[in-house]
């Protein structure tokens, strides 16, 4: 190893610690720390040196010929300014910037800076290129983010080229957006000095790069690693240039060395950045336009998912809270790199008795675009389509500010906007960052926003329905409700919740609950695969435009049978992950023939039925040699939940049997489909929703853990009604709490409680009903699962009447 270099004014990274933060700032310290303290445990950092901030200031100070010193006229120039005057703040900050690059080095610094590069290159290829990067004294601590507000400079090579992309780094801490937040955080402009990083440049531009966090960034859940991942260097992924790939990885999983990808999401990856032949700061990268062929592939596989996330982890637990990690792959060694890391400063601030706050569409309009959702708020008001940074003053307080991307300078406008949408970007670049620490919704990556919208059309931009963001035509109406956190009083049950869409399932666990009564997946089917399963399996012998649609939604994905499976697995496994270690009932499939019609080659496959609600669904269904692959294929993805993921709290529940016979057969199928009652563990559920189950009660559960009441279908069930009929005239009659419905509630609970197995109930009931949830606690039922916008008040409401409030 070369001899290590350290002065006042240069540091190597292996000699660095956390506790020089003051010295070279939170992104450089932590580099040293990563490299003196976690490769043994086999993280990658790359090597570098770091300029310090006494040096920073000394180049303020330094006077040269000229007569006033930097600091002095930076002062004199920044005093009275409003930050909020957006061309004021440009002038100022254009000014500035270019004082400190017309100013040359104090000759010391100069000699430090050579003489640490020769160092450092000494050792390297002649090939070797480097990063400049900045690392603010004040950066990245846990209560401030000064995130992307410096430059950086790649493939830098030569030591004339590193002196100059260190002036332009110094420089930028007067860049717009920087000067606004030191005066919005209440920092002065004196007290934060910048530390210049050089580091050994990762070959990413032949290989893959992009951002991970160790939480969830929309809900804070902690369970999870959140990778992003686009093709060539981080930078497109970091400004939000590109749609990157998506990767949820589950910890307690990980741990146990399961199959811990939980979901994937594949981006388009349009374009990827790389070197050019001119490497000096500014000129040494470009942008260029990725292949069909790679543009339609994951740019990680499941091996270097889990590798990264191995990593993140051995970082979280080094730094003990959660974190924000740059990483890239070198497509010269293939190898894994970290190259930067720091404390995410928004979601981890949150404790868990904070009151959170939801939002709720209360009417509906046609959608105009989408994207993905940053933030899990709703905003409204007139789009302001912005082009090109010199019209950022047209935004007013209020306006839905529309932009190709942005990039850290616009905060101080993005901050005045109700919502933001861009065409391009992921969840993890600077725009998601920013609106995510100003508390604006935002939708980004949506596509063709600044063309599909028009300037000063109302609109409502909803992040609050899961990943996809939704930009609605006209101003919606909005309901804001404050759900308290943290433990509730005791009760004689179990409260649990209802779960279609498992895009909520990371925000929902953080309401207080026992699991998962009923996690459906007519959701995943519907709303994420899109395709009717027969369709699926007798791809490619479809017609072409089938054919086509098919290999549209499978894009990235080995087979259309894979992307079925898999979707279906993962939909499931982002549910069981967010709730583990507690149960989660899992219901097979039950959609009814006219729902299946419609989904994409539906109409090909399904009977026409006069009464859909009483035809071809549940048990019957999966029985029927017709549907036998269909099935097959929904069990397969159970299997793999359970058994390569280790998601064993998935309970599977077995809707609509109307006779011992079907239960019987129905058992013995999931069987033979790898899904055997009590094999790992595994409780198989019945719902419990036609009268004949809770007449023949105690026979049923012969086959069964428990039931799970459906008491929507047995209401309508026992009092012959059509709940789809949508006749007012039938819809006055149907009613949970009729006492004949309720003698079958009855009789059901006893049979569970005579054999001493589980019995809960997921229909809409108790949710709509506190009183009717009163009943069926002194009846003794076991759970209620509710919806989750009921789960707080109906729980507080039962603890009243049981006097445990």
């Amino acid at each position: 190893m070369n001899q290590t270099f350290r002065s006042s004014y240069v540091i190597d990274f292996e000699n660095l610690r956390m506790s020089d933060v003051i010295h070279v700032g939170g992104k450089n310290a932590s580099l040293g720390e990563m490299i003196s303290q976690l490769t043994d445990m086999g993280v990658r950092v790359p090597g570098g040196f770091a300029t310090t901030a006494q040096a920073y200031r000394d180049f303020l100070s330094y006077h040269g010929d000229s007569g006033a010193s930097l600091a002095q006229r930076i002062k004199e120039r920044l005093a009275g300014l409003d930050v909020d005057d957006v061309k004021a703040l440009a002038s100022a900050g254009e000014e500035i910037r270019q004082w400190i690059v017309d100013t040359p080095f104090p000759p010391r610094l100069n000699e430090d800076i050579v003489n640490a590069y020769h160092h450092l290159a000494a050792g390297s290829s002649s090939e070797v290129s480097f990063a400049v990067r900045s690392s603010a004294t004040a950066e990245d601590l846990p209560d401030a983010s000064f995130a992307g507000q410096q430059e950086t400079f790649l493939n830098v090579v030569g030591i004339d080229n590193i002196l100059e992309a260190i002036k332009h780094v110094f420089a930028s801490l007067y860049n717009d957006r920087a000067i606004a937040y030191r005066v919005h955080q209440n920092f002065s402009h004196e007290e934060v000095a910048l530390s210049a990083g050089v580091q050994r440049m990762v070959r990413s531009d032949l290989g893959a790069a992009g951002v991970m966090f160790t939480l969830d960034t929309e809900s804070g859940f902690r369970d999870v690693v959140f990778i992003t991942s686009g093709y060539g260097l981080g930078e497109t992924v970091v400004q939000g240039a590109v749609n990157p790939d998506e990767f949820y990885v589950h910890k307690p999983m990980l741990a146990q060395g399961k199959m811990p990808i939980i979901r994937r999401t594949i981006g388009s990856k349009l374009i990827k950045m790389e070197f050019t032949g001119e490497a000096r700061a500014g000129r040494s990268v470009r942008t260029v336009d990725v292949p069909d062929e790679l543009r339609n592939r994951f740019s990680l596989t499941d091996e270097e998912v889990i590798e990264l996330s191995k990593y993140a982890v051995i970082i979280e637990n080094h730094y003990g809270r959660p974190m924000d990690i740059e990483w890239g792959k070198d497509g010269r060694d293939g190898k894994l790199y970290i190259l930067q890391a720091r404390p995410e400063t928004v979601k981890s601030q949150l404790k868990s008795t904070d009151t959170q706050q939801r939002y709720k569409l209360k009417s509906t309009s046609s959608v105009l675009i989408t994207g993905r959702a940053i933030g899990q708020k709703i905003g409204s008001g007139p789009v302001r389509i912005i082009h090109d940074p010199s019209e950022m003053d047209r935004v007013q307080p209020g306006d839905v500010l529309v932009a190709d991307m942005t990039d850290p300078n616009w905060e101080p406008v993005m901050k005045r906007a109700s919502a933001i949408i861009t065409n391009r970007g992921g969840r993890t670049c600077h725009a998601a960052i920013i609106a995510r620490e100003l508390g604006v919704p935002a939708v980004v990556g949506c596509g063709d926003a600044t063309t599909a919208l028009e300037d000063g059309q109302m609109v409502t931009v909803s992040c609050a329905e899961g990943d996809e963001g939704k930009i609605y035509d006209g101003l919606l109406l909005v309901e804001i409700s404050e759900a308290s956190r943290g433990e509730l009083p005791d009760l004689p049950l179990k409260i649990t919740m209802n779960i279609g869409n498992p895009q909520l399932a990371f925000d929902f666990q953080s309401i207080p609950n026992h699991g998962v009564g009923l996690a459906r997946l007519e959701f995943i089917i519907n709303n994420i695969i899109g395709v009717h399963p027969k369709a699926i399996l007798n791809y490619p012998d479809v017609d072409a435009g089938l054919k086509r649609e098919i290999e549209t939604a499978a894009r990235g994905y080995a087979s259309p049978r894979d992307f079925y499976v898999d979707k279906l697995a993962e939909g499931v496994a982002t549910i069981a992950a967010a709730f583990w270690p507690k149960p989660v009932i899992v219901r097979l499939s039950d959609f009814k023939s006219n729902e299946y019609k419609k989904l994409i080659g539906g109409s090909l496959y399904e009977p026409d039925e006069e009464n859909p609600m009483l035809g071809f669904r549940g048990a019957v269904r999966y029985l029927s040699a017709d549907f036998a692959e269909s099935f097959e294929m929904e069990c397969r993805a159970m299997k793999r939940v359970r058994d390569e993921m280790g998601l064993t709290n998935v309970e599977i529940m077995v809707p609509f049997i109307r006779t011992l016979a079907q239960a019987e057969k129905v058992v013995g199928l999931l069987g033979a489909n790898g899904l055997k009652r009590g094999e790992n563990g595994l409780r198989l559920i019945m719902m419990c929703e036609v009268p004949s189950n809770a007449i023949l009660a105690e026979r049923f559960l012969e086959y069964f853990d428990g039931f799970s009441i459906g008491s929507n279908d047995l209401t309508q069930l026992t009092l012959g009604l059509d709940r789809d009929s949508g006749m007012e005239l039938l819809a006055v009659d149907f009613n949970e709490r009729d006492p004949a419905v309720c003698v079958l509630l009855s009789q059901a609970i006893a049979a569970c409680h005579k054999q001493g197995k589980y019995v809960g109930i997921c229909g809409q009931g108790p949710s709509d009903h506190p009183e009717f949830a009163a009943w069926l606690m002194k009846e003794g039922i076991g759970s209620l699962s509710l919806n989750p916008d009921s789960v707080i008040d109906t729980w507080q409401k039962l603890a009243e009447l049981n006097g445990t409030a």
